[in-house]
């Protein structure tokens, strides 16, 4: 079919062969942007087909914009290295319905799993995000954490993405550490403040949110521990952005 697969990748050496194979299940050529691996994550790709473009990182939003280019085709699937189509997807664009219609970008529901386990509660489902869209009046936001695809005219789908991203909560606390940071510096540059009360107010109202309101307190210690990520993620953003906040101000 006429869609090009986009995967930025660092070090995804464990994921990205899959990737790529479930990628060319639907699309006729893939694009890797690769920020420098230093593991066989190229030397993978190569070998599956995929072709790679080395880009030191932009930021997930900047970096996606990058392999835009080139992709030859109208229609883009930009997923995750540790992302695959489920069936009812798969399906979906296989129908190729899509090429006619008035839709520019399509989100799927994700189905995030924790080992080999569905989380479907404490916020993470269903937990959309868009990954399919037409180049010619989409593209990826610039943000660089948790990027948005810009769209005119977007389609909410039932069908699911299925993204292992999560092998223990170690690697959950590692990646909220990370993207917290991340977005605490991007809130700053949009000019974004806060008191020294912000943090612990929205990582207590996240927590209670994650773990009364959206099914945590009924799955047991998995549900308690997901949802005080949730809350300390939340914490976590807003107590750095107040920490960089006051580093600027004496810097001043």
């Amino acid at each position: 079919m006429n869609i090009s697969g986009l995967v930025i990748t660092f070090n995804e050496e464990n994921n990205i062969g899959e990737c790529i194979d479930a990628l060319f299940q639907v699309c006729d050529e893939v694009i890797v942007v690769d920020s420098n691996s230093t593991d066989n994550t190229v030397k993978i790709a190569n070998e599956k087909g995929a072709k790679i473009i080395v880009q030191s990182f932009l930021g997930d939003g900047p970096q996606r914009i990058h392999g835009i280019p080139y992709c030859k085709n109208e229609w883009i699937l930009n997923l995750d290295a540790d992302e695959f189509l489920d069936s009812d997807s798969i399906k979906f664009i296989e129908k190729g319905s899509f090429f006619n219609a008035s839709y520019d970008a399509y989100s799927f529901r994700v189905k995030n799993f924790l080992q080999e386990k569905v989380i479907d509660f404490a916020g993470w489902y269903p937990d959309y995000k868009i990954r399919f869209f037409n180049k010619k009046t989409a593209t990826p936001s610039d943000d660089k954490v948790h990027q948005k695809i810009i769209a005119i005219n977007i389609k909410k789908l039932n069908t699911h993405i299925l993204h292992y991203g999560s092998h223990s909560f170690f690697q959950i606390i590692a990646k909220k550490n990370q993207y917290a940071q991340w977005n605490a510096e991007q809130l700053y540059d949009a000019g974004k403040t806060v008191s020294c009360f912000k943090p612990a107010i929205n990582g207590l109202v996240s927590f209670i949110r994650c773990y009364f309101f959206k099914k945590g307190i009924i799955n047991g210690i998995d549900g308690l521990t997901i949802s005080l990520t949730q809350g300390y993620f939340s914490y976590i953003k807003y107590a750095n952005l107040y920490q960089i906040q006051k580093e600027r101000k004496i810097l001043k």
